[in-house]
């Protein structure tokens, strides 16, 4: 097997698409380690514990993540699901971050 990663429609191999989306994966979760980062800026910058916790900002993120999914042609409703995931676990981490200062 090669360290070239092929787009999906060129996989003819159970081993390229796992390689694709081993790739992937890595890329996903540097992008998360950013988020997180924004999620430390939160919490510092939040002068309330109060003030982590934004349903309305949660609807918005949601609502953004939908329309990205609909503009890529992938299926809202679970991309919608795992942004539900993703800002819950957002939201948990930055309050951990917030009573650590």
């Amino acid at each position: 097997m090669t360290n070239i990663i092929l787009p999906g429609a060129a996989c003819t191999t159970m081993a390229e698409v796992r390689a694709g989306v081993d790739h992937v994966d890595r890329e996903l979760i540097a992008l998360i380690a950013r988020r997180f980062a924004y999620m430390d800026a939160a919490a510092r910058i939040k002068p309330e514990r109060g003030q982590v916790r934004d349903e309305v900002r949660k609807a918005q993120v949601i609502d953004n993540a939908r329309a990205g999914a609909r503009a890529a042609g992938i299926p809202e409703a679970p991309i919608a699901a795992l942004w539900d995931q993703l800002v819950e676990a957002s939201i948990a981490y930055e309050f951990d971050e917030f009573d650590k200062r």
